[in-house]
């Protein structure tokens, strides 16, 4: 026999207000995992689709041979060491200035018209499309500096395109750091640049590394910066020859490497572009995930 409800049990029953609230919030998460799922599912299915058309052709060998045939048939090592070179020359150029140029925007400049035209200049430069980016590279740096097409003019200028975005990011993740931790260090006598390099910089590596990590991605895979300043059809190098490419001369790469022989050369085997593509994407995903990685350790050692 069931006992008639109590005075303090109807007072916390569910009123037709809270189920109504309960509801929405249903129908709320309902449609976000919608959305989630329309951006996530079409990426996993390309993904999906390149590795299956890429299977016949994917192996080792691919990796570390030749290309012969007149790229019709082999690898892709020449693409693969010089989008290396690239990624990486360029990163060293850019992260070291972008970090120092957000350090000095978000730690000493003062709040006045030329730090808020020099920000609005940064937001501005990271919406120019790359093809201004290459002209403005083969100007700057092939001709006017007389570099030349090479592995430096096409790093420098994968390096001005990419700055904006480590410069925003870094200058964001500074900004996170709570101002007490400046005025402690402050109060007991610690100088301006002790504190940056002791407290606010470690505790703001995890959003750096995010600006880096979007470096990498747009510098590996960017055609158009590449072509016009040092990115060739074809280069002869030695099979497994990591030293192959100096700064001063030209090079092939996997972007560069894939609309070349997705749309000039007749006969390629149906596989190798999808290949190409893949090798492409993993690259760019294996650096993601060691910075990610990385990311996540040094965001553990946070003390905040």
């Amino acid at each position: 026999m069931s006992t008639p409800p109590t005075e303090n049990s109807m007072r916390f029953a569910e009123t037709e207000l809270v189920r109504k609230k309960q509801l929405s919030e249903r129908i709320a998460q309902f449609a976000f995992l919608m959305m989630t799922l329309a951006m996530v599912l079409p990426l996993l299915l390309i993904v999906t689709y390149l590795i299956y058309k890429a299977m016949p052709a994917l192996s080792l060998g691919f990796l570390f041979d030749l290309p012969s045939r007149g790229m019709r048939a082999g690898g892709i090592w020449p693409a693969l060491l010089g989008t290396i070179y690239l990624v990486v020359v360029s990163l060293v150029i850019a992260a070291p200035i972008g970090v120092l140029a957000a350090v000095y925007l978000n730690e000493y400049a003062q709040d006045n018209w030329f730090t808020r035209i020099i920000n609005l200049a940064v937001i501005n430069l990271a919406g120019v499309p790359s093809i201004v980016h290459a002209l403005f590279g083969l100007g700057a740096f092939v001709l006017f500096a007389g570099i030349g097409r090479s592995v430096l003019a096409a790093s420098l200028t994968l390096a001005v395109m990419t700055l904006p975005v480590i410069i925003a990011s870094t200058k964001e993740a500074l900004s996170a750091v709570p101002m007490s931790f400046r005025e402690a260090c402050w109060n007991m006598g610690v100088s301006r640049w002790k504190t940056i390099r002791g407290v606010v910089l470690p505790n703001s590596i995890s959003g750096i590394l995010t600006g880096i990590i979007l470096q990498v991605s747009r510098a590996a895979g960017e055609t158009a910066p590449i072509m016009f300043t040092g990115a060739v059809f074809y280069k002869a190098v030695q099979k497994g020859d990591v030293f192959a490419y100096g700064l001063l001369d030209q090079c092939m790469a996997l972007a560069m490497h894939l609309f070349t022989i997705s749309t000039q050369v007749p006969g390629v085997d149906e596989a190798i572009p999808f290949a190409t593509a893949v090798v492409l994407l993993g690259t760019v995903l294996l650096v993601n995930a060691a910075a990610i990685i990385m990311r996540i350790i040094l965001r553990t050692r946070k003390k905040w």
